[in-house]
């Protein structure tokens, strides 16, 4: 294999001023040694995960990376900038720039150490030499580690494992992290009378390669500097080893610095936590083990999961109570939607095969004639039925999950089942999701005796928390939020003319504002909302008809200008056009998100106005559609199905003629050139992992 990082692949005199512009000049490098294959689709995968979380460090240092299909091996380029390039961090800008290349399906052995690089951007002694040195091959052979730190700094190093550089840069970079390791352990101080105060940590982020490691690296070395014992658990890209049952049962506290899910995270129930963001983790070690050293010290203790959920960690970012809230909200929605797709695409084909009175028949446990085409549409009628019944509990259920973590479950899919019996709908499922969380947390923060504390997660919290959530759902809010959702319905019900036209434009315009982020989701939730019944009125299903049809515009429409104006888009956008057309007829917004990401000022006012256009025919027009989802295949249950296509058509059309006319009166960029910045669009879909909901 060849090395990682050669001297081709190093520029001591970085010229770029902006980040964008260093991660290109680093990447051309890639291309040219054949490392990378499509040099604006590998830009486009790393500018998409610098929209996740900015890259930079601080001391100067910014580690723009990916993993990317259009990368042949994994990659290390290096860059030193004299004026300082803008990567996002707390102290400044950079000027020591990693551009860190990993295909798609790395294997472990290349991860670990692109890992082993990423602890070494921690060692002080390091980066001052990548300061330091003034020749390509010698900065090369430092990354590598094949020299060191010193050596390349000219003061003479100490003669020791010399013979073996020439086993090549992974053998060296491991060495030098072992060795690292070695030497944390040897230098660990012992404790003369009481034994020291342990620190398990668990570190992620959602690439796994950088910070991830550096993160642990950091907090390692806190922990030495201030004589605690800190192990660390990296789950990263490379796979993590669990660590073992008995150190965790022998830490005092728990440290969480991460950006994606911990896996596994009932093994730290019952500690003392501190829950951050990975860069946390990296910028102030220090401050975060004071912090856990004084929960522990105060007796807080976590029952149950570790408190903090993905979504509930937001100290460090800033973020206040309405961003919490629609995180809360999308949790619940991303869980809910397979189960509306299932469901109403069962109901639709039953309605297909049995006809519209289908709803009428016996359970298929009592009649059921093989050969009748009645018998196989109620038999799909019912089970689309029992699928719908799930949808307000797992709203509730996993709203409640994304407050509280697992502890939130059984409160909200019980209050989300009482929802349902009180009939106040998706309204109730809604509050029945934020009022179990909430309980849960508050009962999670009481200091429990320790031993008490086995018992909470699997029955304390279940039983306290489901019999207040039931008591409120039944006794004090349930009837006014029955009413109200009453009320919603008649609302809807009574829908008519220029009414309906203004509500499928404002739907048309929310199904293509952010192309599956969260305002598009809210769009989808209030149309399948009204379907997720046996018998939805023709007004809901109205809705469901605008709210799909507008969704499925912005990506056709990107298919036919990459189609009839070409010249106008990159090759990499003309590949991703292709993929567009299908995605688009199957009712997927997100095909669109390329385009929207690479020119959001022209894609995204020319998708909403297309998508307006569409909802308010669809409304005008009078079309119904029963399935929540399936685009064009599911056409033949849709009512009056050539007017529905026609409203399609239509803000195709408007939307591809304004993102031509707009495209075509910028001044023309070289062919290549599109793809460099990434809305927030792209960040949203990248971070949630949620399914998709058009």
């Amino acid at each position: 294999m060849s090395e990682m990082i050669t001297a081709d692949l190093v520029d001591l005199d970085l010229s770029a001023e902006t980040k964008e512009a260093a991660a290109r000049a680093l990447a051309e490098r890639m291309v040219t040694l054949g490392r990378v294959t499509d040099l604006d689709g590998f830009l486009a995968d790393v500018a998409a995960r610098e929209a996740q979380m900015p890259t930079g460090l601080d001391g100067g240092i910014g580690i723009p990376h990916c993993r990317s299909e259009h990368v042949t091996e994994p990659t290390l380029g290096f860059g030193r900038s004299a004026a300082g390039i803008d990567f996002g961090a707390p102290d400044g800008p950079a000027d020591l720039i990693f551009l860190i290349a990993a295909p798609a399906g790395a294997d472990d052995a290349h991860l670990t150490i692109l890992s082993s690089l990423a602890r070494q951007l921690m060692n002080a002694e390091f980066t001052s030499a990548l300061r330091a040195v003034d020749d390509a091959a010698a900065a090369a052979a430092l990354i590598r580690g094949e020299e060191s730190p010193a050596a390349a700094a000219s003061t003479p190093a100490a003669p020791a494992e010399s013979e073996d550089s020439a086993a090549g840069s992974k053998d060296s970079v491991a060495a030098s992290a072992a060795a690292s390791a070695d030497t944390a352990t040897d230098t660990t101080p012992d404790a003369p009378a009481a034994p020291p105060f342990r620190i398990v940590a668990v570190t992620s982020c959602p690439t796994g390669i950088a910070h991830t490691y550096m993160a642990a690296e950091s907090l390692e070395n806190a922990g030495r500097e201030a004589g605690i014992e800190v192990v660390v658990e990296t789950q990263g890209s490379a796979g993590f080893t669990r660590l073992d049952p008995a150190v965790i049962a022998a830490a005092d506290a728990v440290i969480f610095a991460h950006d994606v899910p911990v896996r596994d995270k009932d093994r730290f129930a019952g500690k003392p936590t501190v829950d951050v963001g990975v860069k946390a983790g990296i910028n102030r070690p220090t401050e975060l083990i004071s912090e856990v050293r004084g929960k522990a010290e105060r007796g807080e203790v976590t029952a149950g999961s570790a408190p903090g959920t993905p979504v509930e960690r937001t100290g460090e970012s800033g973020e206040g109570y309405g961003s919490l809230l629609r995180k809360w909200l999308m949790s619940g929605v991303s869980y809910m939607v397979p189960f509306v797709a299932a469901g109403g695409l069962l109901i639709a084909l039953g309605f297909a095969i049995g006809g519209y009175e289908i709803n009428k028949a016996p359970s298929v446990m009592d009649h059921f004639i093989w050969t009748q085409a009645d018998s196989w549409g109620a038999l799909l009628f019912q089970i689309g039925g029992v699928a719908f019944g799930f949808l307000v509990p797992v709203l509730a259920g996993y709203i409640a999950y994304g407050m509280a973590d697992r502890p939130g479950l059984v409160p909200g899919f019980v209050g989300g089942a009482i929802s349902l019996t009180i009939n106040a709908g998706f309204l109730g499922g809604l509050a029945a999701g934020l009022i179990a969380g909430g309980v849960v947390i508050g009962i999670q923060k009481v200091k429990i005796p320790a031993a008490l504390r086995g018992i909470m997660p699997v029955v304390v919290i279940p039983l306290i928390s489901a019999a207040i959530v039931g008591f409120l759902m039944f006794v004090v809010i349930g009837k006014p939020i029955a009413s109200a959702q009453k009320g919603m319905t008649d609302w809807l019900n009574g829908l008519t003319g220029t009414n309906a036209v203004l509500l499928g434009t404002l739907l048309g315009l929310m199904m293509c504002f952010d192309l599956g982020g969260p305002v598009n989701k809210v769009a989808y939730t209030f149309a399948t909302a009204g379907i997720a019944v046996a018998s939805p009125s023709d007004s809901a299903m109205k809705i469901m008809a605008a709210v799909m049809a507008a969704g499925m515009v912005p990506p056709l429409a990107m298919a036919l200008a990459t189609t009839v104006r070409g010249k106008l888009f990159t090759q990499t956008e003309r590949e991703n056009g292709k993929a567009a057309w299908v995605l688009g007829a199957s009712f997927i917004s997100e095909g669109a998100i390329p385009f929207a990401a690479a020119d959001p000022l022209r894609v995204i006012p020319s998708a909403m106005a297309g998508g307006a256009v569409t909802g308010a025919l669809a409304m005008s027009f009078d079309t119904t559609l029963r399935a929540p989802h399936g685009g064009i295949f599911v056409v033949p249950l849709i009512g009056n199905p050539f007017l529905y296509l026609i409203a399609i058509a239509a803000g195709v059309c408007v939307t591809t003629a304004l993102v031509v006319v707009l495209k075509g009166m910028r001044k023309q960029a070289p062919e290549g050139a599109g793809a460099s910045v990434v809305d927030a669009a792209i960040a949203t879909k990248a971070e949630s992992k949620e399914p998709v909901a058009a």
